[in-house]
């Protein structure tokens, strides 16, 4: 499973209205682009591009979108894979599955100029902040953009959340007696070399997120991280917290029965997982209420322009936003496709259960702060 995966959660506009200048859109265009000849390579907008049907034109003519950490079982990534490559046949080829934002950002940096640098990423909030404020990110305003909440893009389109889902406890149920269902029960002495995260906090959006919650569970707030890394050396030292990075792999080999990790991948795994013997059991704790978005971003160098600005508008339509609402994930334009009535109602009833009352998000001052506190404080108190 991927290890990367930090916070922050309307319809298509149609191309041909959306004849925004650059003074409207309050954006200017992006320099050191890929090196295609395209207009694609500075585009800003599809208009800029020469309109959509002339973005995918210049897409298919570059044939390729280099783009890296997605596993097909994360959040359906295998199925919208495969449908954008079918639809305009572009060929989608995923570097390093596995990988976790941080890896995601030294291929990009480590790769400017390069054919082999990825077109784009799709990282936790705080690594998407750090890629920005590092000018590793194009401009792109997606069709999209104006429905995204405020809260959830950068204000000069260099980075926009896609989906995303609430912290949860997986546990296997056939070999834990009681599954916990709250940070508080996962001090109980019983569990004992069983709970794993997905990744360290240092690199991983998802075992991040994990760091938050607990420190929401424990008196802690947005402004103040340090009970979270506290908890987790608490599990430590009580021998509770078990350092193997949980996956559906290690789920069934029994080495990671109970997993704190994003509810999307822990409900795509309770069918994945049944097929092998495990009942796998998935819970919101109610006393850590954290939620994540992922964030998608062009880079800024990318070698085939015209075919990452295509993916972006592929992805924030009905059809992309749709497919990941398939994979259990809550997509960022959910709220306005209720509105617009294209969003799958059916599959949307099959989410895992969410907090009640409205999910309060962070700041991005907040979030770079926690990611330097965790950054500092994990290898001190934790070790892993």
């Amino acid at each position: 499973m991927r290890l990367h995966r930090v916070p922050p959660a309307g319809l298509v506009c149609v191309l041909a209205a959306a004849a925004l200048g650059l003074s409207a859109c309050g954006l200017t265009s992006t320099d050191g682009a890929g090196d295609s000849g395209s207009k694609a390579a500075t585009a800003i907008s599809a208009q800029e591009a020469g309109g959509l049907d002339a973005l995918v034109a210049a897409a298919k003519k570059e044939g390729k979108l280099n783009a890296i950490a997605l596993p097909r079982d994360w959040a359906n990534y295998g199925e919208i894979i495969d449908t954008f490559e079918k639809k305009y046949g572009i060929k989608v080829e995923v570097e390093n599955p596995d990988a976790s934002s941080q890896d995601e950002i030294a291929a990009v940096t480590s790769r400017k100029g390069q054919d082999r640098s990825p077109d784009v990423i799709d990282v936790g909030s705080a690594f998407a902040i750090s890629a920005a404020q590092q000018n590793l990110l194009a401009q792109y305003r997606v069709s999209a953009f104006d429905q995204i909440p405020k809260e959830q893009k950068d204000a000069q389109a260099r980075w926009y959340n896609d989906f995303g889902g609430y912290v949860s406890i997986g546990c296997d149920a056939a070999r834990v007696k009681k599954c916990p269902k709250t940070f508080a029960d996962l001090l109980d002495p019983q569990y004992k070399g069983q709970i794993a995260l997905t990744g360290n906090p240092t690199k991983s959006g998802s075992a991040f997120g994990a760091v938050y919650a607990a420190a929401l569970a424990n008196k802690g707030s947005f402004d103040d991280i340090e009970p979270g890394l506290d908890f987790f050396a608490r599990l430590k030292n009580s021998g509770n917290f078990n350092p193997v990075e949980s996956s559906p792999a290690t789920v069934q080999k029994g080495e990671t029965p109970i997993s704190i990790n994003w509810d999307y991948l822990n409900a795509g795994y309770v069918d994945e997982l049944r097929a092998k013997g495990v009942d796998w059991k998935v819970s919101v704790p109610a006393d850590g209420v954290y939620a994540q978005y992922y964030s998608q971003a062009i880079v800024k160098w990318a070698p085939h322009p015209a075919a990452a600005r295509l993916w972006q508008e592929f992805l924030y339509s009905p059809e992309g936003q749709n497919l990941w609402l398939k994979g259990h994930a809550r997509p960022v334009l959910m709220p306005s496709m209720q509105k617009a009535g294209t969003l799958d109602t059916t599959v949307a009833a099959k989410l895992p259960q969410a907090p009640d009352g409205k999910t309060a998000f962070p700041t991005e001052d907040q979030v770079s702060k926690a990611k330097q506190d965790v950054v500092q404080g994990w290898g001190r108190g934790v070790g892993v």
